[in-house]
């Protein structure tokens, strides 16, 4: 009897960079080494966001959440001694997709590299930056042309390239139910295809559909996921045939990449998110005619900080073992005909083509972008109402509380710190690089590819030459912010309250007490200093803190301590709180305290959340920080309450 064929493994990767171009260049190898098959690289937030690494945003960003690539020397000495005509390349790069394609393009014809033969993704979508992770720097309608660029660049110059990956990740991290994520992620794909379709041939359009790809979450409710997968499958399978007539199903094929959730991975207990992960990663896995082509894992401590080499190969090790020890890729889809998956199939489909026909009245993605923002910070706050009411449980987090201290955690704390002097390393070779390069050849490039944005031409090939003429990161996103402007995102937080009144009556009580005091409504102050763009956190903050009765400011992301003191000043703020998640919490803190004492804000009390280690929250304390909250802080009520007892000692001395 002849053996089951066995179908390939998915591409296995893991989602990595830090510090320097070196150190990742170094960790990108050890992975290649122990099995890894493809790369995911991770920018710096600078990198994402458009800045140089000395730009005053950036300052305590660099390095911390990936990689820094200000140049082409960056991207050179990134991929050292790695053949890249022989890479398949993920790049998680969204505002700065052109400019950073342009530094791969650049740094592999170095190597020698026929282009046409370069293998990999760049994200490369925008949309979901505007609704959930914030590294957007222009407006929607230009930043879709440039996705439209890339995509018509690549098919013609770099046809194996997928030119845009529609991320679906992110919505289910800002809260996105299953029918919203399969809806939101759709309807951005159908904005995409619509730009590009004018832009080639009929007959070379279904070869372009295909090179459209998808990046997902799966979370931790397992069948749910993997009926989702199903239904994304089935759904864009339709929308290419019946509203953009591709016949030939090859093109149809719904391809996807997948990171399974890091919103459920918890602080406390850590070693549980081991089992998660892998659960996750079988609803991406198990159905053959939904199974993800790429996958990388989450480390089991990312709850914590920045995963170590041995926690990323720990990870790798889980999708090797699935791959290549079970039996998985020796049968059929174990699913079809299965009549439970068939209806909760259909029911997804139902949800999304509902919510896909309200976002379809309002223009498409583009012009829904603010209708989808408020339905992901409601649909998070519902998420955690109904982990704090205990109606959904995390095991660690609300149920099961006590437990052994984890042996993981001993040493080092369980995670990798990035040296501080990185950042100052960092902008001594930005300098350097600046100082050698031929400046009448770099300015020369700035204004063609100015010219470029301007006149509604490709950036791409214009970027191309700007990265061999030694232009920096910096300088072509301010070229773009010159000729687009400068968007800044909606917050999702409407300015009149919900219904929710659960648990809420006796801190409304004390907010109404306190304000009375005052002589005015208690005045919370929310904002998130520096670079970092996950704003979910801060989001449900302002949500809660209004559902209390509180007087809220929150402006959104990326804002500089300077324009955060000055908004206290001017609000004559009771209590004012950051978020940071990006690991700069030191700089950017020390940075507010500084600045609120000179401004004689010294006695406002501060409040800061984030993934921050226990010994930097002494020395945020130290500082003067009066509360820190991190992701085991989940019940919001009892936020709220510490702001107004925070609060109450200067209403009893009266303002």
């Amino acid at each position: 009897m002849s053996q089951p064929q066995k179908d390939r493994p998915w591409l296995i990767r893991t989602y990595a960079g830090h510090s320097t171009a070196k150190a990742s260049n170094a960790l990108y190898r050890s992975n290649l080494e122990k099995g890894q098959t493809g790369l995911s690289v991770a920018f710096d937030l600078p990198t994402q966001t458009g800045y140089d690494s000395d730009h005053v945003l950036a300052r305590g960003e660099v390095g911390k959440v990936g990689v820094p690539v200000c140049h082409l020397g960056d991207m050179r000495a990134l991929f050292d001694q790695i053949p890249l005509d022989q890479m398949n390349t993920s790049m998680t790069i969204n505002a700065t997709a052109p400019w950073l394609l342009s530094l791969y393009i650049a740094a592999a014809e170095e190597q020698g590299a026929d282009i046409s033969k370069l293998q990999g993704t760049v994200q490369n979508d925008l949309i979901k930056e505007y609704l959930s992770r914030g590294t957007y720097i222009c407006p929607p309608k230009p930043s879709l042309k440039m996705i439209a660029d890339v995509a018509e660049y690549c098919y013609t110059n770099v046809p194996k390239w997928n030119p845009m990956n529609v991320c679906s990740y992110h919505l289910q991290e800002a809260g996105a139910t299953p029918e919203q994520e399969l809806a939101f992620a759709l309807a951005t794909g159908i904005a995409v295809l619509d730009a590009l379709k004018p832009r080639v041939a009929p007959e070379d359009f279904g070869p372009m559909v295909a090179r459209i790809s998808f990046f997902v979450n799966a979370g931790i409710r397992f069948v749910t996921e993997m009926c989702k997968m199903r239904a994304f499958v089935e759904l864009w399978d339709e929308i290419c045939l019946e509203r953009y007539g591709v016949t030939d199903p090859k093109h149809r094929r719904f391809r996807y990449g997948v990171q399974v959730n890091s919103l459920g991975l918890t602080e406390q207990q850590p070693e549980n998110n081991v089992y998660r992960i892998l659960i996750e990663m079988l609803a991406v896995t198990l159905s053959k005619n939904a199974r993800a082509r790429a996958v990388q894992l989450p480390a089991w401590n990312e709850a914590l900080g920045l995963p170590r080499p041995w926690d990323q190969q720990w990870s790798m090790r889980m999708q090797q073992i699935m791959a290549f020890e079970t039996d998985l890729l020796e049968y059929d889809d174990l699913f079809d005909g299965n009549p439970a998956v068939d209806r909760k199939v259909n029911a997804l489909k139902d949800g999304a083509r509902h919510e896909l026909a309200t976002l379809d009245s309002m223009g498409g993605a583009i012009g829904a972008i603010d209708y989808m923002k408020s339905r992901l910070v409601d649909s998070n706050a519902e998420r955690l109402n109904r982990i704090e009411a205990g109606e959904v449980v995390v095991v660690g987090v609300n149920k099961f509380q006590q437990g052994e201290p984890s042996p993981l955690m001993t040493g080092d704390g369980g995670i990798m710190v990035v040296d501080p002097a990185v950042e100052q390393e960092q902008i001594d070779r930005l300098n350097a690089w600046r100082d050698e390069r031929d400046e009448a050849a770099a300015q020369t490039a700035l204004a063609d590819l100015r010219a470029a944005a301007q006149n509604g031409d490709n950036v791409m090939p214009a970027s191309i030459a700007a990265a061999k003429a030694g232009v920096t990161t910096g300088e072509w996103a301010a070229q773009m912010r010159g000729v687009h402007g400068e968007y800044r995102g909606p917050t999702g937080v409407s300015a009149s309250p919900s219904n929710k009144t659960e648990g809420l009556d006796d801190i409304r009580h004390s907010v109404d007490a306190v304000s009375d005091k005052l002589g005015r409504r208690l005045k919370f102050v929310i904002g998130k200093p520096g670079l970092d763009g996950h704003s979910n956190g801060a989001e449900q903050i302002a949500f809660r803190a209004r559902d209390c009765g509180m007087d809220i400011e929150y402006d959104g992301i990326r804002l500089t301590p300077e324009e955060l003191v000055t908004s206290a000043l001017e609000t004559k703020a009771h209590v004012v709180g950051l978020s940071i998640l990006s690991g700069s919490h030191i700089p950017l803190v020390e940075d507010m305290m500084d600045r609120m004492r000179e401004a004689g804000l010294g006695d406002i009390p501060v409040v800061v959340g984030g993934i921050i280690p226990d010994d930097d929250a002494d020395r945020l304390r130290a500082m003067g920080v009066a509360r820190v909250y991190t992701p085991k802080d989940f019940e919001l009520n009892t936020i709220m309450q510490d702001v107004v007892t925070l609060v109450d000692p200067k209403a009893v001395a009266a303002e």
